[in-house]
Parts: structure tokens; sequence; C-alpha cells
């Protein structure tokens, strides 16, 4: 499974940025998705992950309220909706996929390369 994130950018404070993550390759069978981040110096941290058929929902309790992850298993994509955006949110993004494992954990078995994503104050 190869993935592919998109969407990252710079925005100010408050604004808002949508992260897709498109799956490609032995997508036939279910994957579990994740997002993490990694700030500068520090080490990378789970942010979001929704279950294969998009019934369970997982969220840092710093993001909580302020994204929304979401899944169109027809065209294998996983979608990250950033609102309120904050400076502390400043961070390489990344998804991730397994076939058995949804949760916070960095477990997951194929990641993608990640997007920059930069919010000013």
């Amino acid at each position: 499974v190869q993935l592919q994130a998109s969407g990252g950018g710079s925005v100010q404070a408050g604004g808002s940025l949508r992260l897709s993550c498109a799956a490609s390759g032995h997508t036939s069978t279910g994957y579990a998705m994740g997002w993490f981040r990694q700030a500068p110096g520090k080490e990378r941290e789970f942010v979001s992950a929704i279950s294969w058929r998009g019934t369970k929902a997982y969220y840092a309790p710093s993001v909580k309220g302020r994204f929304t992850i979401s899944r169109d298993n027809v065209n294998n994509t996983v979608y990250l909706q950033m609102n309120s955006l904050k400076p502390d949110d400043t961070a390489v993004y990344y998804c991730a996929a397994d076939r058995t494992y949804v949760g916070t954990a960095e477990r997951y078995e194929y990641w993608g390369q990640g997007t920059q994503v930069t919010v000013s104050s």
C-alpha cells in the first residue's frame, strides 16, 4: 500500500486546512487510517484515526473539537479537516494505514511521506 498525503500549506491562526491521504496498491481489503504529526525538535505524536468503515474515530485531546477525520472508501482517500488552527499545530503531518490496528500508537504498517502545515500567529 502506498500513501500520498497532500493539502498542507501556510495559514494564519484561526484558519482552516484540509489534508488528504490517497491510498493505492492493495486497497481491496480494509485499512484503518491514522494521522500523526511531528513538530521541529519534538517526537511524532498521534492526531487522529478512523476505522475501515468509518464507524470509529479517535482524536488527540489537543485537536478534539477542531479537527475532523473522514474517509471515502470508493476513492481510497482519508481526509483531515483542520479548523481553528493554532501555531502549535505547526508540524509535518503523516498519514498511516494498517489492516488490523486502529488507535493512537505508531503501530501502523504503512506510512506516507508527510505534508507540511505551518500556522502563523
